[in-house]
């Protein structure tokens, strides 16, 4: 944040409660007295101006560490907002927003986000975007080197063999080691239920009866816990691109399948446009291109682009079909040069805020609930081997949790049948957050409506595909507060046309 950014940011101390865990407790935080609200200033520099006349104005809050010890030490929680640009008769309240993770920064996000919204939603909600604990400007946390994460070349992800399942174990207890040092006391409260008693402080402060959420990928998670938490406080929630309500652990091996059907998905899409990408007129011929660009990095890495630096790039590519294109010219680019430029994301890895991202993304999924036994990860990844020798075991971040240094003392509640019902959305073929996790989310919040794009192969959907049939069914629920009385299909643009 900038010197005069500090200075006019003003600090709010929020009412503390005492809470427990139980849903009953969190009510009772969620009936305290009203604190005063925040004094809301200019925003640090990571957040963008929008577009006239709006106008993007951020604040501080004071929280617990930890909610059960609200006489304890503190933390504090960056807010930013933009405010709706309609009437005040149209107003209908915040509109909190988070982009996913764990570990994603939600302080620019209001910005990023609103200018993607229906007029309709603009008009009628101020839009709050804010850091989670843990993240950027919310007391980040690190984990150092992270067992060697952010080596470069790194290691390679998927373990061939005993020796290297031997290595593969050791990198991730190192990852938990590593955390435990730099984290310290914070490792058991950077969580997300913590973080969903944070949004409960934040409606208390800005004075809304009810909290409005649009969740995006991991904020469906949080929104299912606010919901869990404090259903009497819950009010229009949109959960898009949704977290399925398991283990993170089990969720992070289901989206490794799900990647697999996608990279198959992906590789007969290549192989339908052979002039352009010239990798081969068949699925299988583009599988054995891939193949060898992979065997290539892992045998010559190219100035620090190797096999993990490869696997991160595809499972980025995989998850939007507008990168279709790039990862395909990339591999053919290799191919003809030996150069990796084109595979490279433009995103620094080794960058602060990536390196903050993956530190909260782990600190988060293992304060959730119980981690995996060492056997089990690897028995998974051997039965994953056996659906594909060569998976994209990239977001795996999960296996840490086996050596985790702090034990849940539970398992994060996600739904209530008190909550009112709430929307979901998600795309059929999205490899991220595979469309059963809303499925059955969905069954945890009864009276909930799926809205399906269909023939859709990417991660997030609203304010996002530009399908007027899910933007429209959201708005129309964001502004009267109804759901569809059925779940909804809506047509998909399908796979990408020829580049």
């Amino acid at each position: 944040m900038n010197s005069s950014a500090r200075r006019g940011a003003l600090l709010c101390a929020l009412t503390a409660i005492a809470t427990s865990v139980t849903p009953a407790a969190a009510t009772a935080q969620a009936n305290a007295p009203r604190p005063s609200a925040p004094r809301f200033a200019a925003c640090p520099d990571s957040v963008p101006e929008p577009p006239a006349p709006d106008r993007v104005e951020c604040a501080r809050l004071s929280v617990p560490l930890d909610w059960e010890r609200p006489s304890g030490p503190r933390i504090e929680i960056a807010v930013s907002r933009i405010r709706a640009s309609g009437a005040p008769s149209e107003r209908r309240g915040v509109l909190l927003v988070n982009p996913g993770g764990p570990g994603g920064s939600g302080l620019p996000y209001a910005v990023t986000k609103r200018a993607k919204l229906p007029e309709s939603v603009r008009r009628s909600y101020d839009v709050i975007g804010f850091d989670p604990r843990g993240v950027g400007e919310s007391a980040p946390v690190g984990c150092g080197a992270m067992g060697g994460l952010f080596d470069s070349p790194g290691a390679d992800p998927v373990p061939a063999g005993p020796a290297q399942e031997r290595a593969l174990l050791g990198s991730l207890r190192s990852t938990a080691d590593d955390c435990a040092a730099e984290a310290g006391d914070e490792l058991p409260y950077v969580s997300t239920e913590q973080t969903a008693r944070d949004m409960d402080a934040i409606r208390a402060a800005l004075g809304e009866q009810r909290t409005n959420l649009l969740g995006v990928s991991y904020g469906t998670y949080l929104g299912a816990a606010y919901a869990a938490l404090f259903p009497h406080r819950t009010g229009r929630m949109v959960l898009d691109s949704v977290v399925g309500p398991w283990d993170w652990y089990d969720f992070d091996v289901t989206q490794s399948r799900a990647l697999l059907r996608q990279r198959d998905t992906f590789f007969t899409w290549t192989a339908d446009h052979p002039d352009h990408f010239g990798l081969g007129g068949d699925a299988r011929a583009v599988r054995a291109a891939y193949t060898r660009v992979r065997e290539g990095l892992a045998a010559h890495p190219v100035e620090g682009f190797g096999p993990s630096e490869f696997d991160r790039a595809v499972y980025r590519a995989l998850g939007r079909t507008e990168r279709w294109a790039g990862l395909a010219e990339g591999l053919g680019d290799y191919l003809r040069d030996g150069g990796a430029e084109g595979l490279r994301p433009e995103d620094d890895f080794s960058a602060p805020d990536s390196r903050n991202y993956e530190a909260a993304n782990r600190i988060v999924k293992c304060a959730d609930g119980p981690g995996p036994a060492p056997g089990r990860i690897l028995a998974d990844i051997r039965a994953t081997r056996r659906i594909d020798p060569q998976p994209v075991l990239t977001g795996m971040e999960a296996s840490t949790c086996a050596y985790w240094h702090h034990r849940p003392a539970h398992r994060t509640l996600l739904g209530s049948p008190d909550a009112p019902p709430v929307l979901l959305v998600a795309s059929a073929h999205d490899p991220v957050t595979p469309v059963e996790g809303a499925r059955e989310l969905g069954r945890k919040l009864p009276g909930s409506r799926l809205v399906t794009l269909e023939n859709d192969y990417s991660h997030g959907v609203f304010a996002s595909r530009g399908n007027p049939c899910v933007d429209d069914t959201v708005a129309a629920y964001l502004l009267d507060g109804e759901v569809p009385t059925t779940d909804m299909h809506c047509t998909g643009p399908g796979l990408p046309a020829a580049p």
